[in-house]
């Protein structure tokens, strides 16, 4: 395929990078210090249409799918990995399901607000002992009458602080063997019974909230299922793929950052009489930055192509995941020792990238994890 963008997508993209080094970059180190992002920033996203790109336009999205979010998650995420995670989770794992799986009620319902910010979604998966084994979680939904009670604890939920509406998953037939009788359910945050726990305190990505949210008889309409009935692992994974697109997406933008800010203090480093980027060796690893990143953000925009042409594309969203993270943490690392002991402080930008690359490797599922799903590819 040809990966040339668009004029649609190229004024998308445009805007996008126009925004992110012009108000979440100025605003990156801060968000991290305070632990959240600026309640202007989600104004902004609003504004600029970057919560709805895979709504659909009659519900005040732009429908532009998921080439559309790769690109424009690169861009901010070049400024601001916590941002663009915020708007990664609220795109994949919200609004991507909401349109493959949700009625037109549920739709029409949620579409509006979610397009516009009015609302920030969040995804409850994780457990505190269900995390890569998804399929063993615990939280149940039991029928009673016209509704479900849900009851269980999630945790690591992405926007948990901010989110107005959860997707949430939990058993509704324990006889079942694992995944088949798992259901997904639309939960509003003013739901009874559903609170927000503690909020985690993390190495990178700061800036971006993840929460408990504890579920004690929160009671919604058995018209709130997303999906069919014990068919929300089905709808979990497929949801993943789209996820771990826009994790990718993350770390290219991550490494991209790195790439740019070793290459700026390469130039301007003075050692031995001359720039060090003029010696061999600092030369090799830009080189070796710049080469796997260009091979990354390739596999992430040919995964996000194949999505938005409703292709299989679960080994191309891992491959895209597994490669694009493992850069952006080579990235980092190597921007780092450019940088030498000034990297290891808050004096530059490297310290903040370093952290923040290390989670791409981790959630949306571990490195390990993608492997394991490619090799099943191969295998088959």
């Amino acid at each position: 395929m040809d990966f040339e963008l668009d004029q649609e997508l190229t004024l998308v993209r445009d805007m996008a990078r126009d925004f992110a080094q012009n108000e979440l970059l100025p605003r990156a180190s801060k968000h991290d210090r305070q632990e959240h992002l600026d309640p202007e920033v989600f104004t902004k996203l609003g504004e600029l249409g970057l919560f709805g790109l895979t709504i659909p336009e009659e519900f005040g999205g732009s429908g532009l799918g998921n080439l559309a979010l790769a690109t424009v998650l690169i861009e901010l995420n070049r400024a601001c990995a916590s941002t663009g995670v915020t708007v990664s989770v609220h795109n994949s794992l919200v609004g991507a399901p909401l349109k493959r799986f949700g009625t037109p009620e549920q739709q029409r319902t949620w579409f509006p607000r979610l397009a516009s910010g009015e609302i920030i979604g969040a995804y409850c998966l994780t457990e505190p002992n269900a995390g890569s084994d998804a399929a063993s979680l615990a939280t149940t939904a039991r029928q009673e009458g016209a509704d479900y009670v849900l009851d269980g604890t999630k945790i690591w939920v992405t926007n948990g602080m901010e989110a107005g509406l959860f997707i949430v998953y939990a058993r509704t037939d324990a006889k079942a063997p694992r995944a088949s009788g798992i259901s997904a359910f639309l939960v509003p945050k003013d739901t009874k019974g559903l609170r927000i726990g503690k909020k985690e305190k993390k190495s990178g990505i700061r800036g971006s909230t993840a929460t408990e949210v504890i579920l004690e008889g929160a009671r919604v309409p058995a018209t709130n299922m997303l999906g069919e009935k014990n068919r929300g692992f089905q709808v979990a994974m497929d949801t993943l793929d789209g996820g771990r697109i826009g994790i990718a997406a993350q770390a290219v933008g991550i490494g991209e950052a790195c790439l740019a800010e070793a290459t700026k203090y390469a130039k301007e480093r003075q050692q031995f009489g001359q720039p060090i980027a003029n010696f061999q060796a600092v030369q090799w690893k830009l080189a070796d930055m710049s080469t796997q990143l260009e091979a990354s953000r390739l596999l992430t925009l040919r995964a996000a192509w194949l999505r938005d042409k409703g292709e299989p594309c679960g080994q191309q969203a891992a491959q895209a995941k597994l490669m694009a993270s493992k850069t952006a943490n080579f990235c980092a690392d190597e921007a780092l020792q450019i940088h030498g002991g000034a990297g290891y402080t808050d004096h530059f930008p490297i310290e903040r990238l370093f952290r923040d690359a290390r989670i791409t490797e981790i959630y949306e599922g571990a490195t390990d994890i993608q492997r394991i799903v490619i090799a099943r590819k191969v295998l088959s």
